[in-house]
């Protein structure tokens, strides 16, 4: 041991190898760690399995442990979960900790065996009473998602603490979830960003991550986009596509570094290619405008079809835009209807007030004036100043619905309050044509209406 100790790792082998031949078990299983490792000695998993089922075989608990997961991955030896299952099982009925936990996990993927969330559930509990820190937390995931066991907020939060305060960062960063969404724990920003700290200064890229959308809101601690788009970095760095995204709208806008579109696209990049929606669908927005990245439609159409088929709406109704215009891909009103739709669906009210204007017009669908109205409203109850127009022609021509002057006025003024031009002469050209009483009624259902959506 002195050689391991003094990191001369060639004369341990030496030492651990005449040892290990006269039948010592911890030589053995030492010569296993080495050869696993490549320490001394080339790696190479066949020898390691051999010196840890030299050790196992006398009964040594580690080298158990160790030829258990060997099995399981298949290194230096064939895969056999049957075998995984027989070297842990020994092991985890001395005690072993790590064992007990690997069961666990067999048991709840259901690898060799048939899946068995309790059966999981009592390996996890021995490891977790013995300060097995990953015990405990997949202990309290367990409780959390009601796996195996009644959902319960409060023993998920006391077991992520166990392992948290054991230093366990993948449990200092549930922890701090926890804290932030009041879950089996009371609400508590200040101790969210404690625990996201602890987890994020031992790498942790979630804890990052959240550490940095923590200073970015303020939330918790004092705001600092600075510190925000920092730890952003080493999220990203990491290949946290969420981190990598924020970076690339930190570069976008200037906030927290110089604003710099080249760096943002490259970031826009990393995480697009990773497949995640939102960043597609802004990568596409830089081709289409040219910023970070030549002009390019096809690319912008390529990038917004890619979100679009995640159902990111933004995407959806842009693609909706290119084919109703034809710009970076053929004219096509169908496809331009059915991506407005896709988009309007979700709440999106740009394109349930393009499909208003589809409708209206007649335009790669029937002219329906009852949709139109139906999707103007829809727009106009969000506050879409353009369908909140149209909705209000809709009700001064009687089309799809009956002539209402009022109901016109009123959405005529909704409008005019947002400082739309062309609802202010609507508003003036239809008050012409009612009474005082009808203007005054027109009014107040438009404050009762501002009222209710402008809080």
């Amino acid at each position: 041991m002195q050689f391991i100790l003094a990191k001369d790792y060639p004369k341990a082998v030496e030492s651990f190898k005449k040892a290990g031949a006269q039948g010592n078990a911890d030589a053995q299983f030492n010569l296993g760690v080495l050869y696993s490792q490549g320490r001394g000695v080339p790696q190479d998993h066949e020898q390691a399995a051999n010196w840890f089922r030299k050790a196992a075989e006398q009964g040594d608990v580690p080298a158990e442990s160790m030829l258990g997961f060997l099995y399981l991955k298949g290194q230096g030896v064939k895969q056999d979960y049957q075998q995984a299952m027989f070297w842990y099982l020994r092991a985890a009925e001395k005690g072993y900790a790590i064992a007990q936990h690997n069961l666990g996990v067999m048991y709840a993927k259901g690898q060799g065996v048939a899946q068995d969330y309790q059966k999981a559930l009592s390996w996890y509990l021995k490891a977790a009473d013995q300060g097995h820190a990953p015990a405990q937390a997949i202990l309290a995931f367990m409780y959390l998602k009601g796996q195996g066991v009644e959902q319960d907020d409060k023993q998920a939060a006391s077991w992520y603490q166990k392992a948290a305060e054991g230093g366990y960062a993948e449990a200092q960063y549930a922890l701090g979830v926890l804290y932030a969404k009041g879950r089996g724990v009371p609400q508590k920003d200040q101790e969210a960003v404690s625990w996201y700290r602890k987890a994020a200064e031992q790498g942790n890229p979630d804890a990052q991550f959240n550490l940095g959308i923590s200073y970015a809101a303020g939330t918790g601690i004092a705001q600092d986009d600075q510190q925000a788009t920092s730890w952003y970095l080493k999220a990203a760095d990491q290949g946290n596509v969420k981190a990598q995204f924020k970076l690339g709208v930190a570069y976008a806008r200037g906030r927290g570094v110089t604003q710099n579109d080249y760096d943002a696209v490259t970031w826009y990049r990393k995480a697009a290619e990773q497949g995640y929606a939102p960043a597609e669908f802004n990568l596409g927005t830089m081709y289409a405008t040219g910023k970070g990245v030549m002009p390019d439609d096809h690319q912008a159409v390529s990038w917004y079809a890619k979100a679009a088929e995640q159902d990111d709406a933004d995407a959806q109704y842009n693609l909706g835009v290119r084919y109703d215009t034809g710009r970076g891909v053929a004219k096509d009103d169908q496809l331009a209807l059915s991506w407005y739709r896709q988009a309007a669906d979700q709440g999106y009210a740009r394109a349930q007030y393009s499909l208003g204007v589809k409708y209206d017009n007649g335009q790669g669908v029937a002219q329906d004036y009852a949709q139109a109205l139906s999707w103007y409203r829809k727009a106009a109850e969000q506050g879409h100043r353009g369908a909140q127009t149209n909705l209000g022609i809709l009700y001064y021509k009687g089309n799809g619905v009956k002539k209402d002057y009022v109901e016109a006025d009123k959405w005529f003024s909704i409008a005019s309050a947002g400082g739309y031009e062309d609802a202010k002469e609507n508003r003036e050209l239809m008050e012409k044509l009612m009474t005082p009483v009808q203007v005054a009624e027109a009014q107040r259902l438009a404050d009762e209406w501002a009222k209710v959506h402008q809080k």
